[in-house]
């Protein structure tokens, strides 16, 4: 008999099915760029310049290893929707008991690392003498922290699976308040540094990784714990299901790594000493920012992600199209929003992470977040394709999708704007953006006749 989650996905109609999932996701990844953006607010108003810039240059690192649990997670997520969907609950319990243990294992690795490397990888990522003892100590408070925060990316994508959206929501909302909280004291009441501005992460994101297992380790939901039974088939489906995710943070790392030395090379040349250091700063402003808006794109495809799983593991493909649609419908309608938001307001966002004083870095910004806006004329296009593919066990599709929209795309603009000198940094989002929507809808064409032919073979 199904549970209720699985008649969820199975029966509700796809715009009410789109409100359940959807809106919880994205309320929850909102919850997260709020965080995010207090702390960029955080470290530029209270620590200066040159914190913010030792972060954005370690923030590539820490995002490498939470990649692999995104790695796992998302790619043992496929499956076992795939897997409910064909009621074999004996593979999904296997896969989410292997998943888990994988999980942590690697993380485990990674942090080992990053620990002991974390100096000539800062170096690697671009940081000077400067900046150099701020982002290694940065970073290596993440790497101790790292076997349990990463857990807590795993676990919620299985609360989800799971049916339990609204335990997601109200987990991550926690997360980001109790953040908030420690990097206030740490911050404000303790004068700490950047590490404290970690550490009140890491803390956050261990207690609620733990509060996420709690319901599984009851052993009373959809997914089970069970004796893992791992194989090379195991392997190779996990990864397979999760190289386009990991892959594009991945490939976005690196990109960045190129971004940060393209910007001490530009900055220097064009704005003299310190120029550098400015240039890097105002590339952290632009992520900040863009996570007012990102978010919410990546938590409507993402959340979508089971019940389309689910319902191509059940072969009903009619069903698979109209709640793809809902996504895209949904994630256009923030796309344009986010543009409007950017492009009209640059100067007050670029307020928020910039002291006052530092006029410079604060005129650069603004100009820089205007032309970042277009981007998100097209950048739901590519996102909501990836899951999509991902969710229904098409890696290939989203490998090829994720890998030219992290690296290909951008690399080739870098070098193809260079003599722009910053524009062409800041214009390299936008024409790498508009490049993925095209390659998007190249995939889409393709992939539309072999669903049509499933379902001539089905009817």
């Amino acid at each position: 008999m199904k549970s209720k989650t699985e008649q969820m996905y199975a029966q509700m109609s796809p715009w009410r099915l789109f409100f359940v999932v959807a809106a919880p996701g994205m309320v929850s990844m909102f919850a997260m760029s709020i965080y995010s953006i207090l702390e960029g607010i955080f470290i530029g108003q209270i620590l200066g310049e040159g914190a913010f810039a030792a972060v954005n240059i370690a923030i590539p690192l820490v995002m490498i290893n939470f990649s692999l649990a995104d790695l796992i997670g998302v790619g043992a997520s496929a499956p076992i929707s795939i897997a409910l969907g064909k009621e074999d609950y004996k593979t999904a319990n296997n896969v989410f008991s292997c998943a888990v243990i994988l999980n942590f294992v690697a993380s485990t690795l990674m942090g080992i690392i990053m620990f002991f490397a974390a100096v000539p990888l800062s170096r690697m990522m671009g940081a000077d003498d400067q900046l150099l003892d701020t982002a290694v100590r940065y970073l290596r408070t993440f790497a101790l922290c790292g076997p349990i925060t990463t857990i807590f990316f795993a676990m919620d994508n299985y609360l989800r699976i799971c049916g339990h959206v609204k335990t997601s929501m109200f987990i991550n909302i926690g997360c980001n308040v109790g953040t908030l909280g420690f990097l206030t004291l740490f911050l404000l009441v303790f004068d700490m540094d950047v590490v404290g501005a970690a550490l009140a992460t890491c803390i956050s994101m261990c207690t609620c990784a733990v509060i996420c297992l709690v319901p599984f380790l009851r052993n009373k939901q959809l997914l089970k714990f069970t004796k893992p039974k791992f194989s090379f088939a195991l392997f190779k489906q996990i990864a397979a299901c999760g190289s386009p995710v990991f892959l594009n943070n991945i490939a976005g790392r690196v990109t960045s790594i190129l971004m940060n030395i393209s910007l001490m090379t530009i900055g220097i040349r064009l704005l003299g000493e310190g120029g550098g250091q400015t240039a890097v700063a105002v590339y952290a402003v632009l992520m900040y920012a863009s996570d007012l808006c990102w978010p919410l794109l990546y938590g409507i495809a993402d959340s979508l992600a089971p019940a389309l799983g689910y319902n191509w593991g059940a072969k009903n493909y009619d069903r698979v199209k109209r709640i793809a649609k809902c996504a895209y419908i949904g994630t256009a309608t923030i796309g344009l929003v986010s543009t409007a938001l950017l492009f009209f307001l640059p100067g007050t966002i670029a307020s928020w992470f910039v002291n006052a004083e530092e006029t410079r870095l604060l005129e650069i910004s603004t100009h820089a977040i205007r032309v970042f806006s277009f981007a998100y004329l097209f950048r739901w296009i590519a996102v909501t394709t990836q899951s999509y593919f991902s969710a229904i066990e098409k890696p290939l599709q989203a490998t090829i999708l994720s890998f030219a929209n992290a690296f290909i795309f951008p690399v080739v603009l870098l070098g193809a704007l260079w003599n722009l000198g910053l524009e062409g940094i800041w214009l390299n989002f936008v024409g790498v953006t508009s490049l993925s929507a095209i390659l998007s809808f190249f995939l889409l064409g393709h992939f539309k006749k072999e669903i049509a032919r499933r379902e001539r073979e089905t009817a």
